[in-house]
């Protein structure tokens, strides 16, 4: 097995957060909320139980997805 970061408790796809971890994202991460696995997520915090998913096709003013906060039981995994 390869050497891999740990999985932070708070992570973003988005490069300008405070929450980005470049490192972690050269591998494959999966994201599982309430059980149920989720290729969708920009954002989760498992110690806080919430991801961030797009709703839908919907943008703000500068071209990025709108996001809707789902709670629940989240769990971060490499695959």
């Amino acid at each position: 097995m390869e050497n891999r970061p740990a999985l932070p408790d708070h992570l973003s796809v988005d490069p300008r957060s405070k929450h980005y971890v470049a490192a972690v994202f050269e591998h494959e991460i999966g994201i599982r909320l309430n059980g149920k696995e989720r290729s969708d997520v920009e954002e989760y915090c498992v110690s806080e139980g919430w991801v961030k998913v797009p709703a839908g096709r919907t943008v703000d003013r500068k071209g990025r997805p709108m996001l809707i906060t789902l709670k629940g039981t989240v769990e971060a995994f490499y695959r």
